[in-house]
């Protein structure tokens, strides 16, 4: 030890020594904010149920919404601009359903697809996540501009315009999502399963994620919310001046339409939010409130996808004239007979016309 006194000996280290009990009665208080909290277990039995649910969802998305965009197809020259944003809803819709099969899977397997299918099914679900809401509002401002502002004589004019704001929502769409693309595939421990999921630079992961999801309460929630609910509150009213059983149609699917968007996604969106302000620490950040709000997203979501489902539903199989539409359909497929397609006592008038609108 020449770096040493030779001659130092082993008791002269004490003076080198803090007498720990000196301090009396010392408590320590541990800061919670510094300790990493462990996340809730998911347990094998509610990841199945949830990949049978996507399943479902699947099994019922797909068919249903290419009915819809089958019916709306075979009648191009007289759409009305709310068809034309259904059909590309429908389109959304059907993008959706198509990555569920995904998700199901590495629920109960892991992630098993590779990083670029990771970034292509993250791009797909965000951009669903932005289209499907704005084009609800497309139809939601048709339904004024018809109502209302008594424009149904410029049909001509208003759908071609509707293929534009289509396009326009497209781009849009595609533009919000592109965060997406920093989804990866990672594994939180070594003997974990790989997951797909967002994963910023350590340095600025906080700033990025705060970025994004104050982008996708506003442009993908609130906003698009708030210019439908003004819409159709404008024209219940203008229902409401009015008499007659098509007024009573019109204001049921209207308030169909609004109460299963709020049932779908508001949940959802009421937890990211709250997931937002625990990240960006303007809410007390704890251990059992990250746990509580991770398992509520992890809920909801599934609750949200479900609304791919009931679209076509709403917007079509509600629709009097496109049950017409969908029974003529059948009837020159020789699927059904022409005895059933005429049972409504409106449908024989409906049979000589074009399907003008679905609602």
């Amino acid at each position: 030890m020449s770096g040493f006194n030779a001659s130092l000996q082993l008791e002269d280290f004490d003076d080198f020594y803090f007498n720990y009990t000196d301090i009396p009665n010392t408590t320590f208080v541990i800061d919670q904010s510094t300790v990493a909290c462990q996340p809730v277990a998911i347990s094998d039995a509610i990841n199945a149920a949830v990949c049978v649910f996507y399943t479902i969802v699947f099994l019922l998305a797909i068919p249903g919404n290419l009915v819809v965009g089958f019916v709306i197809g075979r009648n191009r020259q007289s759409l009305t601009p709310s068809e034309v944003y259904l059909f590309h809803l429908m389109v959304a819709d059907t993008l959706l359903a198509l990555v569920l099969p995904f998700y199901a899977t590495s629920l109960v397997r892991g992630w098993l697809f590779g990083d670029w299918v990771c970034k292509l099914v993250s791009l797909v679900k965000e951009a669903n996540f932005y289209t499907s809401i704005l084009f609800l509002a497309c139809i939601s401002m048709d339904r004024y501009m018809v109502i209302v502002r008594a424009m149904e004589a410029r049909r001509a004019q208003r759908r071609l315009c509707s293929w534009v704001v289509c396009g326009s929502v497209w781009v849009l769409g595609l533009l919000l999502s592109l965060p997406a693309l920093y989804n990866e595939v990672f594994s939180l421990k070594v003997s974990d399963p790989q997951i797909c999921a967002e994963r910023f630079a350590t340095d600025s992961a906080d700033e990025w994620r705060l970025a994004t999801r104050i982008m996708r309460h506003v442009l993908g929630f609130l906003l698009p919310l708030a210019f439908m609910l003004t819409c159709y509150s404008v024209t219940v009213a203008r229902l409401l001046r009015t008499r007659g059983f098509r007024r009573q149609k019109a204001m049921r699917l209207i308030v169909a339409v609004v109460a299963a968007f709020l049932f779908c996604w508001t949940p959802f969106h009421l937890a990211t939010i709250a997931d937002t302000l625990l990240r960006a620490k303007l809410v007390e950040n704890t251990c059992y409130k990250r746990n509580v709000v991770d398992v509520t997203m992890f809920a909801t979501q599934s609750l949200g996808l479900l609304h791919c489902c009931v679209n076509p539903v709403l917007y079509a199989f509600v629709g009097e004239k496109f049950r017409t539409r969908f029974s003529q359909m059948l009837y020159k497929s020789g699927l059904r007979d022409r005895s059933s397609v005429l049972k409504s006592p409106r449908s024989t008038s409906q049979t000589l016309e074009p399907m003008s609108n679905l609602f």
